[in-house]
């Protein structure tokens, strides 16, 4: 059997109900055809959950039982909610509402809230950190960047979790969260944002949720209006469902059980933001009848991967680990795991990138391959360092696919033509709508062969070759079909947020990469205070790190490594230790890392340490000093600097700022970013310094080698206080 996961870009949907169950598990099936009563469908990574739950409506409204508009499906991103309704389409299964709970929620109030209080629903606050910063500002109270993500944070805790702002301290204290302030003082932010809300009639998403909520219990008869509507509902990824959304749902679905959920409580990662797994664990006990189907069947993962996965969910505990799936792979055999550890943080960003350039070489797709982290800060240095070796790559959970200028542009000028038709020129020699879509995205700078190296010119053209290859994909699944008819499909996706695949190395962090896969994962920064963060003190906290690792690893399909550094910078202490996750995991065991640990690039995999290929053997440099007071150095910042944040600087301004313009007029050049030359602190670096030959510029942290060989003249120049001639940028 086909890998149950697998599906065309463009299917054409199945001509009878029967036809919709084909190529189903036995699993699978069991799910399809459970129609009546409530379903609970514990669900492996990678088993084919989505297809699985797509079939079942689809098979149910194929065959008269579930009628279309009475079905509600839910899912928790846009994303996932956009594939959900893309399958449903394709499988014929047409008028279904797959929504999340936000924007149903959302859709519900818009319609009620004249009915339900009078008037226009207040204004939609679609980022709430500004406001929170002037609540706390009104408390006389000062919060830095960090402070201020961490208090919204606990503003949005408090509300998916009922908890008004008087209640903030005990719930907090109760529920073993660490605040960002003292909690009174943030209970106190939290009351003064509320008023502030109201004083400018505007809502957040989560009042969205708390209105709906309040509308459906204090008006029975809108309430029974939206049951009326929909009678059948669907859940998917329930183990992050929190209690105000298991209360809306409860308030949708009222006394009847026609409700089907889909879960892994070893996938529970969003406990910070109030999700439990209690409610999925709970499902037998709240429904008694329930037909409960396991689907244990992976056919992402290869059998060492899950090997991998299971392997670490033995060693978990509490309640989430009581009732884990033992996964079984449906693939051949891969290679086995790679564990790699290396001397510091910049080591292992250049080693990864240099394996992940292998990779590129040997076949893999550089959209294929990702790097995971655990924090968004770790990502700066593997963009640096893929941008060393022509990488290019893209930050999941950054700008919108859809909302990039050039494909906003692309999107008009293919709706014009579109329009125009026939009557275009620019289409008089195009055959089939492919070169249709080359000749109209030509005029927007794609082109058959992509621009050199990295940055913002191939990220442009990165965007538009993914709407080119979507074209193509179109047209092959239907031959008829129309470039109004793409405009449609690519008007959809945007709805749903769909985006097509764009060529390059993903960098996400692990909450970031939930949902997806991928057929090389990279997961980095594997040590002990990273994963799990220091921050996670109790066992609960601990579990659920050790459910963010079991996430990330089951996100490989084939290749996976797994990766840490001894040290923070180079030079510094090698104090650090692999994650505790990995104890037991690793081939060779612990002490084969350990011997191997001075070396940058050793691994481990089926057989025992190697050496990565490609890397080489580093001179080991003397720990990093201030260079005003003595102190050894070991932030990455200060490293750069040679010296203490704290401590005096002999800054050439002049000098730093024509540091700053020759940076941009060779990033244009390279068209890459600015940070792919120098990095601003190791600008700032240069010009407290100001190094008169190459040993002294080589010394400055980020003036590696070939850097040294490609702009160190220019460098030393402008230290001298010489002109540099012009240079020319090239046609973007």
């Amino acid at each position: 059997m086909t890998a149950a996961t697998d599906s065309p870009l463009f299917p054409q949907a199945p001509d009878s109900p029967d036809a919709v169950l084909e190529g189903l598990d036995p699993e699978q099936r069991e799910v399809a055809t459970a129609l009546h009563g409530p379903v609970c469908v514990l669900a492996g990574a990678g088993t084919g959950k989505t297809r699985a739950i797509t079939h079942r409506i689809a098979y149910g409204v194929r065959a008269g039982i579930l009628p279309p508009a009475s079905v509600l499906a839910v899912a928790f991103t846009q994303r996932a909610a956009g594939e959900m309704r893309g399958r449903l389409r394709a499988l014929g299964a047409h008028g279904v509402q797959a929504r999340t709970f936000h924007s149903a929620a959302l859709r519900q109030l818009q319609f009620f809230w004249p009915r339900a209080v009078g008037g226009e629903l207040p204004q939609l606050l679609e980022r709430k950190a500004a406001l929170v910063a002037e609540a706390a500002t009104r408390c006389r109270l000062r919060l830095d960047r960090n402070e201020l993500r961490d208090v919204t944070s606990e503003i949005e805790w408090s509300k998916v979790t009922q908890t008004v702002p008087e209640d903030y301290p005990a719930a907090a204290a109760k529920a073993g969260r660490q605040a960002p302030r003292d909690p009174a003082e943030t209970g106190r932010i939290y009351a003064l944002y509320e008023q502030l809300k109201r004083e400018r009639s505007v809502i957040d998403f989560e009042d969205v949720l708390l209105l709906t909520v309040a509308v459906l219990e204090d008006r029975a008869d809108i309430a029974e209006t939206v049951r009326g509507q929909y009678q059948h509902f669907v859940v998917d990824e329930y183990q992050d469902v929190s209690p105000l959304q298991q209360r809306l749902l409860e308030l949708w679905v009222g006394e009847r059980e026609s409700l089907c959920v889909v879960g892994d409580a070893s996938q529970t990662i969003y406990s910070f933001t109030g999700a439990t797994a209690d409610h999925l664990l709970d499902f037998r006990t709240r429904h008694a009848n329930a037909t409960v189907v396991k689907l244990v069947r992976d056919y992402r993962s290869t059998p060492q991967v899950v090997h991998l996965a299971n392997g670490l969910l033995t060693q978990a505990s509490g309640r989430a680990a009581e009732h884990r799936l033992e996964l079984v792979s449906q693939r051949e055999a891969g290679p086995e795991p790679v564990h790699a550890e290396y001397a510091d943080e910049p080591g292992e960003a250049e080693g990864t990138a240099r394996r992940i350039r292998d990779l590129i070489a040997s076949g893999v797709p550089a959209s294929e391959i990702a790097v995971l982290y655990r924090i968004n800060a770790q990502s700066e240095v593997y963009e640096q360092a893929l941008a060393d070796v022509g990488v290019p790559c893209q930050l999941r959970g950054a700008e919108r696919f859809f909302e990039r200028p050039e494909v906003r542009e692309a999107f008009v000028v293919l709706r014009g033509a579109a329009r125009a038709g026939g009557n275009d020129a620019l289409l008089d020699d195009a055959v089939d709508l492919p070169s249709q879509v080359r000749a109209v995205l030509g005029t927007k700078g794609w082109s058959p062969q992509a621009p050199a190296g990295s940055g913002a010119v191939r990220d442009r053209w990165e965007s538009l070759a993914a709407l080119v290859r979507l074209a193509t994909d179109f047209a092959a699944a239907r031959p008829q079909v129309t470039l109004s008819d793409l405009v449609t499909e690519l008007d959809e996706r945007a709805r749903a947020q769909h985006a097509p695949t764009v060529e390059g190395v993903t960098l996400a962090s692990l909450h970031a990469a939930k949902g997806l896969e991928w057929d090389a994962v990279f997961l980095v920064g594997l040590t002990d205070g990273m994963l799990p963060l220091t921050y996670a003190r109790t066992d609960e906290q601990i579990e659920e790190e050790r459910r963010l690792l079991y996430v990330g690893i089951t996100r490989a399909r084939r290749i996976l490594t797994l990766s840490w550094a001894l040290a923070r910078s180079p030079g510094g202490r090698p104090g650090r230790q692999p994650s505790r996750f990995l104890k037991g995991l690793r081939r060779g065991g612990a002490g084969a890392a350990s011997r191997a640990g001075t070396a940058t690039g050793s691994v481990e995999g089926g057989s025992g340490p190697y050496r990565v290929p490609g890397t080489r053997s580093r001179v080991r440099r003397a720990p990093a000093r201030c260079r005003v007071c003595g102190r050894s150095l070991t932030d990455p910042g200060e490293v750069k600097l040679m010296r203490c944040e704290d401590c005096p600087s002999e800054l050439d301004e002049v000098l730093y700022e024509r540091l700053h313009q020759w940076r941009a007029g060779q990033a244009a050049l390279l068209g890459q970013p600015d940070y792919c030359v120098f990095t601003d602190k190791t600008l700032l670096a240069i010009a407290e310094t100001v190094p008169g030959d190459e040993a002294a510029l080589a010394r400055i942290s980020g003036v590696r080698a070939r850097k040294l060989q490609q702009y160190g003249a220019d460098v030393l120049a402008l230290c001298a206080g010489e002109e540099l001639p012009k240079t020319e940028e090239k046609e973007t």
